[in-house]
């Protein structure tokens, strides 16, 4: 019915997966608000692609693995602008108390960026502290460690490529060790 443009089906739909979803984005994104938009952009598409819904085999699990690229999308493009990651930890202090959960998430996470920091060569890792932590500007780096601004600029391109690549290698590890480890 969905595939013919009925809308009542399409409300059927919403209703049943609306919260499911949200809350697996939310466990993710750790934003309500990133999460509603999610949701909200999911059920967009999917009746704009309505023709194509009956190729679907599991539409609960296709929802959940399109907001779980959706929610990765969100935050890697997140990661890699200084501006955007300070509104979203702004965001995230004024949430409120955290769960257990999240607080081994977070300490976890935390662990694995400072790993992929650390393992970043002397100069590169330097520099990327200097931008990340700091705050500094490519120009004042450059200024403080006699560089030239496209040192900087590489540099600072190179440190975000590995550390993301390094992060993106250490998830799948840890989401094929707990697939393989689940009774």
């Amino acid at each position: 019915m969905l595939q013919n443009g009925d809308e009542a089906a399409f409300a059927v739909l919403f209703e049943r997966y609306r919260s499911r979803l949200y809350y697996y984005l939310l466990r993710h994104t750790k934003s309500a608000e990133i999460s509603e938009e999610i949701v909200t952009d999911i059920f967009m598409k999917l009746w704009t692609g309505r023709k194509l819904v009956g190729q679907i085999g599991d539409l609960a699990a296709f929802l959940h693995k399109v907001g779980y690229y959706k929610a990765m999308d969100f935050l890697r493009t997140t990661a890699r602008h200084a501006s955007l990651q300070q509104r979203y930890i702004e965001r995230m202090d004024t949430s409120g108390e955290k769960m257990p959960d999240e607080l081994v998430i977070d300490a976890e996470a935390r662990s694995l960026l400072l790993e992929a920091i650390n393992r970043l060569p002397p100069q590169r890792k330097l520099i990327y502290r200097l931008s990340r932590e700091e705050g500094l500007t490519h120009e004042e780096i450059a200024e403080a460690l006699h560089l030239s601004r496209s040192t900087v600029n590489n540099a600072i391109v190179s440190a975000n490529r590995s550390v993301s690549t390094f992060l993106q290698h250490a998830s799948r590890k840890a989401a094929l060790s707990v697939f393989f480890f689940l009774p």
